[in-house]
């Protein structure tokens, strides 16, 4: 039920507009419209998210009703129409909507829901879960146009991927100028590659279940967090519900800079519910609290930071990101040349302490290149590089650290186990040289070096 109280409005809407068919002419009598608008006002009254409001939207088209104000209309799109105007003076409330039931009756609409279903799931497919396009622009600015957040399980693997692709870029643009909304779970799910520890970006307050349901980032992601790189989001009026929380999470939480214009002003997610005579109306059961503002961005949308057409909003953040890409990829390499300073520092102060005899000095080892190796500067093969510079220098007590180090760390690479028996056989200490090349010949039978360091090592030459 959660899930569908959450997600049935976007994709309600979605299919409204891309598969349904086109409604006749449907004319209604005056007992059908006041069954309608009494259903109406009964629903409002037990299922939008602020009773009081519901309320009063009740009261206003019971007396309209009363007053004859749709007696002027009996085509059913019109009446539904009207009935939406009519609510939307009292809620403001944009994610609340009368809309005529496009579904057949009887078995025929059983077929004609299911092979909607198919198509909706066929056009998220078609537009990829939402990612129309990601783009890496020159000086490593990474632009997605995001046009939905999708909630099926294929959307995710499709997000991981995205992510994955832009995980180099010194930049980020998401383009929400077309975004109309979707589910909040992958809103967190994309957030959370852009902060790095669990943050709170949004809540929903259910009326149904008087509860409230908190949104954090996960703490892991499948790929690489991007949580200091710099972010932009273009939007438009036509960003709307969800495109909208993605954006004002961004804002509040002063992760981003939104460029474009002010957003739709819809933060009440909802479900669909029929209201008899083939008429069915959207009504919000739910509101957004934000962490930060202890609102939301309802009736108001959300205002960016600059201010531009639509139209010049890529142009304008293209400007902001190449500069902030710029200082984010210097202090990048100058955070990097710091740690290779660091560990170079390191690894001269643990040669002296080798020479010391110093038991702290294989520590000092470890510790200088595990700082690189988990922040991914130096992997398998720069570590047994470093290695073999140490052996060519005859500082083997360095260079087996190093090469123990790169054992302990790629346990299943033949050629580590190699390594660490060559500087133990050139450090005089035969038997670990046989065990460590032994090893290596379990991982790879087909190590001949192996075998002929065994050899010599045994046949004494």
């Amino acid at each position: 039920m959660k899930n569908i109280l959450q997600l049935i409005t976007v994709i309600f809407l979605i299919t409204v507009m891309f598969v349904s068919p086109v409604l006749q002419a449907q004319d209604l009598s005056e007992e059908q419209k006041q069954e309608t608008v009494n259903n109406i006002v009964q629903l409002l009254k037990d299922n939008y998210v602020f009773p009081e409001v519901g309320e009063r939207c009740g009261l206003h088209i019971k007396s309209l009703l009363e007053e004859g104000y749709f007696s002027k209309v009996s085509d059913k799109k019109e009446f539904t129409d009207l009935l939406t105007t009519e609510l939307r003076s009292i809620s403001k409330d944009k994610h609340m909507r009368v809309l005529p039931d496009r579904r057949a009756a009887g078995k025929q609409g059983i077929f004609n829901r299911f092979y909607n279903r198919y198509r909706f799931i066929k056009r998220n497919e078609e537009n990829n879960y939402g990612f129309r396009k990601i783009e890496i622009l020159d000086g490593g600015i990474a632009c997605i146009d995001l046009r939905g957040f999708a909630d099926a399980p294929e959307a995710f693997d499709v997000a991981v991927l995205a992510m994955k692709l832009i995980k180099n870029s010194n930049a980020v643009i998401f383009d929400l100028r077309k975004n109309g909304g979707g589910s909040p779970e992958m809103i967190k799910f994309i957030l959370s590659y852009f902060f790095e520890k669990p943050t709170l970006i949004n809540s929903i307050y259910w009326r149904e279940r008087d509860t409230t349901e908190e949104y954090w980032t996960n703490e892991k992601v499948d790929g690489t967090k991007l949580s200091d790189v710099p972010v932009f989001v273009l939007t438009s009026n036509r960003t709307f519900s969800g495109g909208e929380e993605f954006t004002y999470d961004i804002q509040t939480q002063k992760r981003g800079v939104i460029i474009g214009e002010v957003t739709g002003g819809g933060a009440n997610p909802g479900a669909l519910f029929p209201a008899g005579n083939g008429i069915n109306i959207s009504i919000p059961t739910g509101t957004a609290i934000n962490p930060v503002t202890k609102t939301n961005w309802e009736g108001v949308g959300v205002k960016p930071e600059i201010i531009t057409s639509a139209d010049d909003a890529l142009d304008k953040a293209l400007e902001n990101a190449k500069t902030e890409a710029e200082k984010y990829k210097q202090k990048k390499l100058a955070s990097v040349k710091e740690d290779f300073d660091n560990m170079t520092k390191n690894l001269d102060e643990a040669q002296e302490l080798f020479k010391n005899k110093s038991a702290e000095a294989e520590g000092k080892v470890y510790s200088a290149l595990n700082n690189l190796l988990m922040k991914n500067l130096i992997g398998e093969n720069d570590i047994n590089a470093l290695g073999y510079q140490y052996l060519g220098e005859m500082k083997n007590e360095m260079a087996v650290a190093i090469f123990r180090f790169n054992t302990e760390n790629f346990s299943e690479s033949a050629n580590v186990w190699d390594s660490l028996g060559e500087a133990y056989m050139n450090s005089g200490e035969d038997e670990l040289a046989i065990k460590n090349y032994k090893k290596s010949l379990e991982l790879d039978p087909g190590n001949k070096n192996a075998k002929r360091m065994i050899e010599k090592i045994q046949s004494g030459k």
